[in-house]
């Protein structure tokens, strides 16, 4: 027996962006840490596996799930400590990314602003080391408060210790499925400290003369709005795939042949080639497979036009990759977590 509040049969439709038609067999929804040491001892017991569902944001689910999908609902907000250039936040891993953005900046606190309009919620968040704008979380992330499943004790892992790379973390391929994220901790600015290298950024702020944070917040929710569907109005997990890492010879072989070719130098020698460019070149905006396909403003979005199951996304994310391998002889990866 367990006191836990389970559901049972319940749609996930409202419960990932793709808006896919999946159910869970048994669902919880989890607002305290608590909590998780009940789960997992009820999963060891029963055998069972586990999903863990943020916003749903990233995901590429099956039509029905086994076991227990657990939704993360911890909530807060907590000033933990405050100097004359800096703060520390700690937020709760359910709490709305986008809405945590726009808190900090009402609040005095810059340095998110260039991740603004991201769906999702914070916990979510590490999992991805979410980027936008030339601002990564890990640029502003100071620890990350889990539940350790392997001997069910609340941990603290510093930033070095969550791995981050490009879209990709310790939560992620490191050792996934050990730890649930509970809360994160930011360090966030007193003062500005605009980063306004992305040039689409900058093109959207031209009309400034000395933006400030509220000013870059804004243009990048506009710059997303223009190019990206909302979620609530047509089924995306945003950004399908990684823009490709491709050592100096691959970029200089394409580049021969498309001299327009968008990519951006990497520290280490690398080039990060635009995925959406990639996949635009095929004659791929906008391409639609019955119900899913290519949104028609950025061929990097997969969209669910309506009724699409998994098996139709991943024949068509198929079809891309295909497409841009041959044309280009370059890998793409999906950043969507395909479950199970």
């Amino acid at each position: 027996m367990t006191s836990l509040p389970f559901q049972f049969d319940i749609s996930l439709a409202q419960c990932n962006t793709l808006g896919l038609p999946a159910r869970a067999g048994r669902f919880l929804d989890v607002t305290s840490i608590e909590q998780l040491s009940e789960l997992e001892s009820w999963l060891k017991q029963e055998a069972a596996p586990l999903l863990v569902l943020g916003g749903g944001s990233n995901l590429v689910l099956a039509d029905d799930l086994p076991g227990v999908v657990a939704h993360i609902a911890i909530r807060g907000w907590e000033l933990m400590a405050e100097q004359d250039a800096e703060v520390v936040l700690k937020v709760g891993a359910g709490e709305n990314w986008h809405q945590t953005v726009a808190r900090t900046l009402e609040s005095g606190y810059f340095g998110l602003e260039n991740l603004a309009l991201i769906p999702g919620t914070v916990g979510a968040a590490p999992i991805q080391n979410i980027g936008a704008y030339g601002v990564e979380l890990k640029d502003r992330l100071r620890a990350v408060e889990v539940f350790d499943r392997q001997d069910q004790s609340i941990r603290q892992l510093s930033n070095a210790e969550c791995r981050f790379g490009y879209r990709d973390s310790i939560f992620k391929s490191g050792e996934p499925g050990r730890y649930i994220i509970t809360a994160v901790e930011l360090v966030l600015n007193k003062t500005p400290d605009l980063q306004l290298d992305y040039g689409g950024l900058r093109e959207a702020l031209s009309g400034i003369d000395a933006p400030g944070p509220l000013d870059v917040f804004d243009a990048v929710c506009r710059v997303r709005r223009s190019k990206l569907p909302d979620p609530a109005e047509l089924g995306n997990a945003g950004s399908f795939f990684k823009n490709p890492l491709v050592h100096s010879a691959v970029y200089e072989r394409i580049r021969a042949d498309y001299p327009d070719l968008v990519a951006f130098p990497e520290a280490d020698g690398r080039w990060k080639l635009a995925a959406g460019w990639l996949i635009d070149r095929c004659g791929l905006k906008g391409a639609r497979d019955g119900s899913v396909g290519t949104y028609p403003r950025q061929a990097l979005v997969l969209v669910n036009w309506g009724g699409a199951r998994r098996a139709d996304v991943e024949r068509f994310s198929s079809s891309i990759r295909e497409a841009v391998l041959d044309r280009f002889g370059v890998e793409l990866e999906p950043e969507p977590r395909f479950y199970p």
